[in-house]
């Protein structure tokens, strides 16, 4: 093994670790089960690092590495969840966080929305919430940005109109 590559590998993760962190946090409710997706998301960015294309920023290239095996680790999870009838809806943990109870209450009903949007959706609003251009999500998730702004401007729509009914419940 080239120890040089390893050592650039290793450069880009520890640099780049908030991505991993803000996605698995955003995919996996459990620790045991981030600890499994971080691993699992290290070990495809490695297989894959080989293939990195220079035309993108890092931080493009671990996006989507790392949002697509969220997503197959997820849709497994929920599997093998559902067929053990332990499946919850809650997918964010923001439980030790310490915000005012107004603040927590709006919070936790935005988390609730958010984790009832599908796949695609969910890695979109990941996206605009850490304030990446319409162009970086577009190449992270390979749609055009026409599409990303139409989406995102659909999921606001639809947050916001859910969001009133649950804060008016």
């Amino acid at each position: 093994m080239n120890r040089n590559k390893t050592d650039n590998f290793l450069n880009i993760i520890e640099s780049n670790k908030g991505i991993l962190y803000k996605v698995v946090n955003s995919y996996c409710r459990n620790n045991e089960d981030r600890k499994d997706l971080i691993q699992e998301i290290i070990l495809q960015l490695w297989k894959s690092y080989d293939n990195y294309n220079e035309t993108f920023k890092y931080s493009t290239w671990m996006y989507r590495i790392s949002l697509n095996v969220a997503i197959s680790f997820y849709r497994k999870e929920n599997s093998r969840k559902r067929i053990s009838n332990s499946l919850t809806t809650e997918i964010f943990d923001f439980s030790d966080t310490e915000i005012a109870e107004e603040k927590e209450t709006n919070f936790g009903f935005l988390n609730q929305i958010i984790s009832e949007l599908n796949d695609l959706n969910k890695a979109l609003m990941l996206l605009y919430l850490e304030e990446k251009s319409y162009k970086e999500i577009s190449e992270i998730i390979g749609i055009t940005e026409t599409n990303v702004a139409t989406k995102i401007g659909r999921i606001k729509s639809k947050i916001k109109k859910e969001f009133n009914q649950l804060k008016n419940q």
